[in-house]
């Protein structure tokens, strides 16, 4: 017994340690791949043994970083197992090796078959296999590749599919936080729920990775459903209480958690809206003209002849269709109560951040935002509580930290500044927000057709609640015409002589703009509720509420501005400036990278410099300033050829501008004097450039732009007399060749970008203000 004893003890002491266990060894992953190969090639294979060998395996390249090439040959056959433990340990073997380097994530996703066999086991009716497949999803979509293969084998709508197919129920849905509370911490979780939240997980990172096209070729009915459900999930997460009680939920336990924040769930909204069917849409220009422009049936033809830039212009309730706003009235639950009006509006709202106004890509501006999408309205940027001093007749903000000029990062509104802004309005302040047309459907709708009516990418919408005995904004300017649509009370409005007969450009700087009330002629203008009034851009004005006006009216006022934004491109300016742009196009002139021609150099230059002319003419003459609205394709026929003569006849006259105080000398003058200053001197046509570059990098603009300044110079140094012969060659031919009807086409389609882009933006936001 003893000597028993003995020889157990000795055969203790041969074991080996722990960690001599776990320490792989460098053929132990080629070891299990010869074992996993003899036994797969035999027909009474063991189950059991090749589940063993692929534990021990997924063991391996966990805890060193094997190489994953000599098991990736036997990946796709293990995939295609019809047993469930087989298909799962290789799904597992993926996610391990995926984590394994980047270069092991690389290797498998460069093998179609792989891939291929991984995403097929989203098909299968076992859960199991199910939770294998999409964990393994999950760790191999940590590179950018790797995710484009899955998309490309259709792994997005698989997994769509099977998800809406196991989902719960939103009962199950609950936030969970890492300690504090703010949005950016929190992250959604579903309760009991092991299988739906890493599929969940995995559609998001996936629907975040697409590209506009891969969104589009989701099926319409899959895409659609699916995006119901994430906002629903939205709603019910973006709710207060909810946010406040992510803690209780996460002390609770029984909690699946992601790392699905907030904003990875807008964003998805966001990206799935580009594929909805019509989430927002034009109006017939029947009824914005009845509902804006009045009943008669000559009423916008009218108004283009006789106020459009020109002129105010008041309508009354009772010459046009007060109903254009009935719906959005509707959905404020207006009962009579301010402070209700008031939280009904501002709840639930979500910042809109800015879109580049030449922007022709809507994953660029996603990619700027994408940690801050769907986060809570933000200080000047959605929102100001402002109101005027009567004796000092200068703006106070309410919230005056978040309008210090020190502060770097936007403040976001949290829910207690919103019951702040009821104080607010007690004590006199105006509410004014801005992006109403990324926020309501019928806005969005109105909006829409408004632009297409002007021949404009898109119109802007802007909401001002003010109290009784209160002024909002100053007395200013704006560098955009605006329509004040009166919903509720009355308001007074007084609107001066415009201090320039240059009309103001969109992105002008007007800060410092001096206005002298007291020698301008004046117009006093009284709102009632329906009435609509038209202030021209550069028309300084200002707006108050007063009681005792004997109607009973309640004095306050809430009225929503629509304004037309006449960008660089379609005003008169941007017209001409596209117009020479595509017939330079159409003379193939060679392109700047082939500088060894010097007439064609010569050409190239010449063009450019004929943009600097135009630019000069433009900043003094208002014609090149106003709106151009050969873009309207929209209005009906009848109008569209009244108002076509006169765009035609404007174009021509613009030309002959061009042709006839077009000067070399001052071209040359005005373009030294910028780079003297460390000005760029085709700033006015910055959006030009990019339209040139819009197929190579980012950077392009600038280069090209560089190269053209630092050579011109010398090059006129050098060949002065061609330069210049070359110039007023170039101006002759362009003016004499140019073609309206061929220009307008070109202008329809430029606008139909613009619109596409903006379209695809007014989209996205109207998905994540939908409250169901």
């Amino acid at each position: 017994m003893e000597k028993k004893k003995q020889r157990v003890k000795r055969k203790r002491k041969q074991k080996p340690s722990a960690r001599q266990l776990h320490r792989p060894r460098s053929s132990d992953a080629n070891a299990i791949f010869a074992l996993l190969l003899a036994s797969i090639s035999n027909r009474h294979h063991s189950v059991i043994f090749i589940n063993k060998c692929l534990f021990k395996l997924r063991r391996s390249l966990r805890l060193s970083q094997a190489s994953v090439t000599p098991i990736l040959a036997l990946l796709p056959t293990l995939l295609r197992s019809t047993r469930a433990e087989i298909a799962c340990r290789a799904a597992d073997i993926i996610g391990a090796a995926s984590l394994v380097s980047f270069d092991a994530n690389q290797e498998i996703a460069s093998d179609s078959e792989t891939v291929q066999g991984l995403v097929s086991l989203l098909q299968s009716r076992k859960r199991k296999v199910l939770l294998s497949a999409c964990n393994a999803v999950l760790d191999f979509s940590t590179t950018t590749f790797a995710q484009r293969q899955l998309l490309n084998f259709s792994a997005l709508n698989k997994l769509m599919f099977v998800f809406l197919q196991i989902f719960k129920g939103l009962e199950c849905v609950c936030l969970w936080s890492e300690g504090d509370e703010s949005p950016q911490s929190l992250k959604i979780g579903i309760k009991e729920d092991y299988l739906s939240l890493p599929f969940l997980t995995a559609i998001v990172v996936l629907i975040n990775a697409s590209d506009v096209d891969q969104i589009q070729s989701i099926p319409h009915c899959l895409s659609e459903a699916f995006l119901r459900i994430l906002k629903q999930i939205r709603v019910r997460v973006s709710d207060e209480g909810m946010i406040r009680g992510a803690r209780k939920c996460n002390e609770e336990g029984h909690l699946c958690k992601s790392n699905i924040a907030l904003s990875n769930l807008a964003e998805s909204i966001f990206r799935l809206s580009i594929n909805a069917s019509q989430l927002t849409g034009s109006l017939p220009f029947e009824v914005v003209q009845r509902g804006i422009f009045g009943v008669s049936d000559t009423s916008f033809e009218d108004f283009i002849s006789n106020y459009w830039e020109v002129s105010p212009f008041m309508l009354s309730r009772a010459m046009r269709d007060p109903d254009i706003f009935g719906a959005f009235v509707q959905s404020l639950n207006w009962n009579g109560s301010v402070p209700s009006l008031l939280s009904s509006i501002l709840q639930g709202l979500v910042a809109c951040f800015p879109i580049a106004s030449d922007e022709q890509n809507i994953l660029n501006f996603l990619n700027e935002v994408k940690d801050r999408l769907g986060c809570p309205i933000i200080y000047q940027q959605d929102i100001r509580v402002v109101k005027t001093e009567g004796q000092s007749r200068k703006e106070m903000h309410y919230f005056r930290d978040f309008h210090s000029g020190c502060i770097k990062e936007p403040l976001c509104f949290t829910f207690d500044d919103i019951l702040k802004c009821g104080q607010a309005y007690k004590d006199g302040y105006t509410v004014a927000l801005r992006g109403m047309e990324f926020r309501y459907q019928r806005i969005a709708a109105i909006a829409d057709t408004l632009a297409l009516m002007f021949g404009q990418p898109s119109v802007g919408a802007n909401l001002y609640l003010t109290p009784p005995n209160s002024q909002g904004l100053a007395c200013h300017f704006d560098d955009h015409c605006v329509f004040v649509c009166q919903i509720f009370g009355l308001k007074q409005w007084t609107v001066y002589s415009p201090p320039s007969q240059l009309l103001p450009r969109l992105y002008d700087n007007l800060l410092g703009s001096d206005i002298d009330c007291t020698r301008a002629g004046r117009r006093e203008i009284f709102l009632r509720e329906g009435d609509v009034l038209y202030i021209p851009r550069g028309f300084p004005h200002e707006a108050y509420t007063s009681t005792g006006v004997g109607d009973g009216s309640p004095g306050f006022s809430l009225h929503l501005t629509l304004s037309i934004e006449v960008e660089p491109p379609f005003e008169w300016g941007g017209v001409v400036h596209f117009a020479l742009h595509c017939w330079s196009k159409n003379q193939k002139i060679l392109c700047y990278d082939c500088p060894n021609f010097l007439s064609q150099k010569l050409d190239l230059v010449s063009v450019n410099l004929l943009h600097v002319a135009i630019g000069i003419i433009s900043n003094y003459d208002p014609s090149f300033r106003r709106a151009c609205l050969a873009a309207a394709i929209s209005l009906p026929p009848v109008v569209y050829d009244s108002i076509f003569q006169g765009q035609r006849d404007t174009f021509f006259y613009l030309i002959d501008k061009i042709r006839t105080e077009s000067r070399f000398m001052e071209v040359m003058s005005n373009i030294e004097a910028a780079i003297q200053k460390n000005e760029d001197p085709f700033q006015q046509i910055r959006w030009l450039w990019v339209l040139r570059m819009e197929k190579e990098t980012s950077s392009a603009y600038n280069n090209n732009k560089s190269v053209m300044i630092e050579d011109l110079l010398p090059l006129c140094a050098q060949h002065k007399d061609k330069l210049e012969a070359a110039f007023l060659n170039v101006k002759s031919r362009f003016c004499s060749e140019v073609v309206f009807e061929e220009v307008v086409t070109c202008h329809r389609m430029l606008l139909q970008k613009y619109r596409n882009t903006r379209k695809l933006y007014i989209n996205g936001m109207i998905s994540l203000h939908d409250k169901l």
